[in-house]
């Protein structure tokens, strides 16, 4: 049946490599994000065999369950919801927050649970997603301090999110922020944050380029897992592979036809109004597959000679397509 991913798990593991020789190279550890791939059973139990992951980390409590208690620390990789807070002690050892009234029903339920729950406090550097603001210095110290405070929950580290809100760059100027906050957090209260989580694979290109600052100790990569990618400036990291994951639909409809459409042009279904290219005519592909499946314009065919954009317009025979720049 159709659309079908191939999963190459060998070609996986050659970017796990890569990847975490140079990340264990630069002094910090390497959590995993398996969101972009549901959890998968195959590709999770291959990084639950592999030493050099760490941590196991996702933005759904469910994809956590899959594979929580089976030797990697479990991480929710975003704020939590009231509402999943009994599933997120039970099932994840760290989430990230930043909200004091979640912190305290944290704290309630993992004392009913018998548990002490570990929190990344993100600080907010300018990309304006979630975080406590970098200059709000009483906030920041403020709720530290009532983490501090709580039996039930260890003030573990602190966190960044880059480049996925704002498209703000990690540079070694705001990394710096994070580590500095690290600093005033252990003069003032005297303990020293386990993580200092500096991004996730847009911060990759700093370690090529030498420019991860000191004290930076954690990354969260997903896209440079999956598909080789460092997300900064969207380049390929060598010794990994682009094409690790193939998306294969079948052609329902091939025929020789005009590139550019005839007649006035509003919106597409969409809402969208595209600026097409007059190629003359062409052999158009239209393919068994749309935005429900897959984020169409980064899909990228894995034959040079055929171009992609929606609908598909193809140039020699069938395509095979590999996900390209859709995971963070």
């Amino acid at each position: 049946m159709y659309p079908l991913l191939t999963i190459n798990i060998g070609k996986l593991q050659r970017n796990l490599a890569t990847l975490t020789t140079a990340v264990h190279g630069a002094g910090c550890s390497v959590m995993i994000v398996t969101k972009s791939f549901c959890a998968d059973k195959r590709i999770v139990e291959m990084l639950l065999s592999n030493d050099s992951v760490d941590y196991l980390a996702d933005s759904r409590i469910q994809n956590i369950q899959s594979y929580a208690g089976k030797g990697k620390k479990t991480v929710l990789l975003r704020l939590p919801q009231e509402c999943e807070i009994p599933e997120l002690v039970r099932y994840a050892d760290i989430s990230l927050n930043s909200e004091t009234a979640t912190l305290r029903l944290i704290n309630e339920e993992a004392t009913r649970q018998g548990k002490v729950h570990r929190v990344v406090l993100m600080i907010d550097l300018g990309d304006l997603r979630e975080g406590l603001y970098f200059e709000d210095e009483e906030k920041i110290f403020n709720t530290v301090e009532q983490v501090l405070g709580m039996k039930h929950v260890e003030f573990y580290g602190l966190g960044t999110n880059l480049t996925c809100y704002g498209g703000v760059i990690p540079k070694k100027e705001n990394l710096s922020i994070l580590t500095g906050w690290a600093d005033r957090i252990y003069e003032k209260f005297g303990v020293r944050p386990a993580m200092v989580s500096g991004g996730n694979s847009s911060s990759y290109y700093l370690i090529e380029r030498g420019g991860l600052p000191a004290g930076i100790n954690n990354l969260r990569l997903g896209e440079s897992f999956v598909l080789g990618n460092e997300t900064a400036y969207g380049g390929h990291i060598e010794n990994t592979c682009a094409d690790a994951v193939i998306l294969e639909a079948q052609i329902i409809e091939l025929r020789t036809k005009r590139s550019l459409p005839v007649g006035e042009r509003g919106v597409d279904a969409f809402g969208e109004k595209k600026v097409i290219q007059d190629r003359g005519m062409i052999k158009r592909g239209i393919l068994a597959i749309g935005r429900q499946d897959v984020d169409t314009d980064n899909i990228i065919p894995v034959d040079p000679k055929l171009t992609s954009s929606v609908p598909v317009p193809i140039t020699s025979s069938w395509t095979l397509a590999p996900l390209r720049g859709i995971i963070r």
